[in-house]
């Protein structure tokens, strides 16, 4: 491999920082493809990607994985539109470059959830509740339990760290879902159901689990191996466990309840 070569792909492997072409600004892609993060020089097909520029003297790098924990994965390297393209997800007609781990910032316990345990609101955006649950394949009882837990309902509402609206989106994660309005209740609910399935697709159907990411993040639960220690994430997943047990009785018989465990 050359010295050029190589000062690219160190680059990709750090913050994808360095393209081929000698030019005074970088572009970089942060690309979401059910639920995982890639990082590359052009956007990838099949993924939702955000460009992000910054200058060649930059002193500071910027984290495009987002707080993810440590993460290791491998660098590869493709044609795309008559170029060579370099990026952290395996696609057809990639050549492995390297193996690469980077830690990325550990972030921090989300809020315990700004709605409290009570009676189901059956009467709160039913029909985005049962379009976006059937559309996107999650029980529609813990779609409505995790917008209760998130927000009461609230299509207003701002929790301390930022989250906004009915599902409680962080900006970052509203931007990777496409949301333009994120105190809209219908792309809120949405969003949050994409985010949702993409979450039960990792944990492979383990209810606590998603729960436990959808409050404290990913890169929280890989940190810890499972639920993480913070008492916020601990009180809003029973919190979410009661609500689905009362919304799967107000609701009645419908689809298979997917695989959850107790909190440790």
């Amino acid at each position: 491999m050359t010295t050029r070569r190589t000062t690219a792909c160190m680059g990709i492997l750090l913050t994808l920082a360095l393209s081929v072409a000698p030019v005074q600004a970088r572009t970089v892609y942060r690309c979401v493809r059910d639920g995982t993060v890639s990082l590359a020089t052009a956007p990838e097909p099949g993924s939702r990607c955000v460009a992000r520029q910054f200058a060649d003297d930059a002193v500071k790098l910027p984290n495009l994985w987002g707080s993810l924990g440590v993460v290791s994965g491998t660098l590869y390297e493709r044609e795309q539109d008559g170029r060579t393209v370099y990026s952290t997800r395996g696609l057809p007609g990639s050549t492995p470059v390297l193996a690469f781990t980077v830690a990325t910032p550990p972030g921090e316990p989300a809020h315990a959830g700004l709605g409290a345990i009570g009676k189901p609101q059956l009467d709160r955006y039913p029909n985005q509740f049962r379009a976006a649950a059937k559309q996107h394949g999650i029980d529609d009882a813990w779609l409505r339990a995790i917008a209760h837990a998130e927000s009461g309902f609230d299509a207003r509402a701002l929790s301390p760290k930022g989250a906004q609206g009915v599902m409680q989106l962080m900006p970052d994660t509203a931007r990777e879902y496409g949301v333009t309005d994120a105190y809209s209740p219908v792309q809120s609910i949405d969003a949050g159901a994409r985010h949702l399935h993409a979450l039960l697709r990792r944990y492979q159907g383990d209810l606590t689990l998603a729960a436990a990411a959808y409050n404290a993040g990913v890169g929280a639960v890989t940190r810890f191996g499972g639920v993480p220690p913070y008492r916020e994430t601990r009180d809003y997943i029973a919190k979410v466990q009661a609500l689905h047990a009362s919304y799967r009785r107000a609701l009645g018989p419908g689809a298979p309840l997917a695989a959850g465990r107790a909190v440790p």
